[in-house]
Parts: structure tokens; sequence; C-alpha cells
């Protein structure tokens, strides 16, 4: 019979993962107000196109996306919880923080290569530095569309599909002692990028610190993975998309 984790160990898990949410929330939430409290004359915190610019997009991005994505992988958490109860006879603390680290690093890859995107959008002077938004009609409507597309591709599917079954995933990809806690949580992580890569793109459209969209994307994103016909939602958020980049670029 399947031994699952203990509720202290579940809520260890939880509180894991809420707390290092919590934070990201929190560290995000400063970044929107010091942007808020900049003087609109053009003035930015630091010059945009040196290395430490693109250092500190980075590190936005890393923040943002553990903000955004963390609350969605919480089932997963659980789920590692109850499977690390059930094979190796323990669920530490050690084991879900090893989980929950591979699973940031997937999105640490993905937040570079935002950041680089962003970077080279800035330089050609097809976004703002100061709203961190498109500025060309046209290039935000093919995001949009593109984004919209995306949502009925079969990758999109295969990724989501091991975004909304822990057990499935767990159950494929189990591997023991610390070294697979992680690497659990990086395969878990490159299918939640694969699954969401395209609607993080469209804060490119919104503005990548826009608040109201990042909390909207949010949202999305838990309805998608734990929500009853997740997949019905997501096909249907893409038509949307696919309509509203078409009007756009119209």
């Amino acid at each position: 019979m399947p031994v699952v984790a203990t509720r202290r160990e579940r809520h260890l898990a939880l509180i894991f993962v809420i707390a290092v949410s919590g934070l990201c929330w929190a560290w995000l939430g400063k970044m929107l107000w010091d942007m808020g409290a900049m003087p609109m004359d053009g003035a930015t915190a630091m010059p945009s196109g040196g290395p430490g610019y693109l250092f500190w997009l980075a590190v936005m991005w890393l923040v943002m996306m553990a903000a955004m994505m963390l609350p969605s992988a919480g089932p997963m958490t659980l789920a590692f919880a109850d499977f690390s109860k059930d094979v190796e006879r323990r669920a530490d603390v050690g084991a879900i923080g090893l989980f929950v680290a591979g699973y940031v690093a997937a999105w640490a890859v993905f937040s570079l290569v935002a950041a680089l995107g962003q970077w080279t959008l800035e330089r050609a002077d097809v976004m703002s530095s100061m709203t961190m938004a498109v500025t060309n009609d046209t290039v935000a409507g093919c995001v949009l569309v593109a984004a919209g597309i995306y949502q009925w591709t079969p990758l999109k599917h295969v990724c989501l599909k091991n975004c909304r079954s822990p057990i499935g995933f767990l159950m494929t990809q189990w591997r023991d002692g610390p070294s697979g806690a992680a690497l659990m949580g990086w395969r878990h992580g490159a299918f939640c990028v694969g699954c969401c890569w395209a609607l993080m793109a469209l804060l490119f459209v919104a503005g990548v610190m826009n608040a109201l969209w990042i909390v909207g994307l949010t949202l999305f994103v838990i309805i998608e993975k734990v929500a009853p016909y997740g997949e019905a939602i997501a096909r249907v958020g893409g038509m949307v998309l696919v309509l509203a980049g078409v009007w756009l670029m119209v």
C-alpha cells in the first residue's frame, strides 16, 4: 500500500512554496513601487544597453517568473512530498528545496533568454525602456497571434498535460536521492516553460512590469494547470489572443 506524506510533511512542502513565492512577490512589489516612483523624464535606474542593465533585466525576469509560476507548482510539490515518503520513506525540507530549486533553475534559463530579447528590442528601438512595452503595433500583434496559435500546438498540449498530472509525471520521471530531486524539479520546470513561455511573452506587449497583466497571467496559468477543463480554457484563450492580435495589426 502506498505511503503518503504526513500532514506535517505536506504542510512543510506547501509552506516552503508559499514562503519562496511570497518573498518573490514582495521583491516584485518593491521593484514595481520603485519604478512607479521614478521621474518620468526619461531617466532610468541604470544606463540601458550596459552589462549592468542586462544583469538587472535577468534578475527582474527571474524574480517575476518565480513569483508567477511557483503558485501553480504547489500541487506538483505536494505530490513530490507524497512520492518521497512512499519511495524513500522520508519527505524532508532538503529534498523539497532541491526540487523547487531545480524548477526555478529552468525558469532562470528562460529569464536570461527573455532579458536578452528585451535588451535587443530596446536597442532596436522597438521597445520602450520606460514602459517596457513594444511600441510597434505590428510587432505587438504578431506576438499576440503567435502566442494564441501556440496554445493549440501539440507541444503545448504535451507540456500542459505533464503540468496537470503530477502523479503521471512523477511515475515516469522519478529519480532517487538529492540529485534526483533537483533533476525532477528541473524537468518539471522545463515542461512548465514549454507550457507557458508564449504567455509570458505577452508581457512584451502589455509591459514587462505591468502589475495588472502579471496578476492576470498568474491566475490564467493556475487555471490552465489546476482547474477542470484547463486544456479547453487554454485553447479558448488562444483564440482570443489571435483575434486580438489581428485586430491590433489591422
